[in-house]
C-alpha cells in the first residue's frame, strides 16, 4: 500500500478481523451459540469432499449466506476502521467472507478465507466471478464452460494468501485484532509475526486473552463499542493536526 503525503510519517496500522465483527451486523458465526454449526455439519457444507459428494447442498448453504449478506449493513466497528484509513496507512486482513469492510469504505482488504459474493472455476482457479448476493445453481458455469464453485477456502484446503498476510503483519506499527477467538489457524498465528516494538490491541468480548504476545492490550468489549473509541484514541495520539 502506498503511503500518501497526508499519511507520511504516521504508523502503519494492520488489522486482523474475525467472525465477531460480522456477528454484530447480524451475520451468524460458526462457533458461537446459535451459530451455523447447529444447523449444518461443517463436513457436509464446507469441505472439498462435501462439494464432490453433494454440490446441491453446498450450493444451498452458500446461497442462504449470500442472500442474507445482502440484507445486513456494516456496523460501527467497520465504519471506525474505514475512518482510520483516512488518517493512517491501513491494511485489513479478514477471516470473514463477507464484504462489509468494503461496503464501510475500507480499500485495502485481504480475504484469507475467500469471498462470499464471488464464485470461481473448478478448473481454472484464477478465473473468479462476481455474483453479488444472488442465488446460484449447483451446475452454474463460467465463460469457458467449467463448473463454478464458491470462492471460499474450505476446511482441508490451503490458505493461499497466508504468506502475504504474514508480510503485512510483520510491517505493522500498530496491530489491531478484532472479533476473533484466535482458534482458527493459520490465521491465529499471525499475531506472532508482529514486531515486538509494535502496539498491539485485541478487541473481543470473549475470555481468551492469549499469552506470549509482548505488550498486548486486551479490550474485553464488543467490537462495535470498543473500536470507535480506540480509533478516536489513535487519531488523537498520532494524527491530530
Amino acid at each position: 500500500m502506498k503511503t500518501t503525503s497526508k499519511h507520511a510519517g504516521r504508523p502503519m496500522v494492520v488489522v486482523l478481523t474475525g467472525a465477531g465483527v460480522s456477528a454484530e451486523s447480524g451475520i451468524k458465526t460458526f462457533r458461537d451459540n446459535n451459530g451455523l454449526w447447529e444447523e449444518y455439519n461443517v463436513m457436509d457444507v464446507a469441505t472439498p469432499e462435501a462439494w464432490r459428494a453433494n454440490p446441491e447442498l453446498v450450493t444451498r448453504f452458500y446461497n442462504l449466506r449470500r442472500v442474507q449478506l445482502g440484507t445486513v449493513k456494516p456496523n460501527p466497528a467497520h465504519l471506525a476502521l474505514a475512518e482510520l484509513e483516512k488518517h493512517f496507512p491501513l491494511q485489513i486482513i479478514t477471516q470473514n467472507v463477507d464484504d462489509l469492510h468494503e461496503r464501510a469504505g475500507s480499500s485495502q482488504v485481504m480475504h484469507l478465507h475467500g469471498e462470499l459474493t464471488k464464485m470461481r472455476s473448478t478448473v481454472y482457479p484464477n478465473d473468479v466471478y462476481e455474483v453479488g448476493y444472488r442465488e446460484m445453481e449447483a451446475d452454474a458455469r463460467c465463460s469457458k464452460g467449467t463448473v463454478l464453485r464458491p470462492h471460499i477456502v474450505w476446511f482441508g484446503e490451503e490458505v493461499p494468501l497466508i504468506s502475504d498476510a504474514v508480510e503485512w503483519v510483520s510491517k505493522a506499527d500498530i496491530l489491531l485484532v478484532i472479533g476473533t477467538s484466535l482458534n482458527v489457524y493459520p490465521a491465529a498465528g499471525l499475531l506472532h509475526y508482529a514486531p515486538r516494538r509494535s502496539e498491539k490491541y485485541l478487541i473481543d468480548p470473549g475470555d481468551h486473552n492469549p499469552e506470549g504476545i509482548p505488550g498486548l492490550v486486551f479490550i474485553q468489549e464488543p467490537a462495535g463499542l470498543a473500536m470507535p473509541l480506540l480509533a478516536e484514541k489513535l487519531i488523537r495520539k498520532y494524527a491530530d493536526d
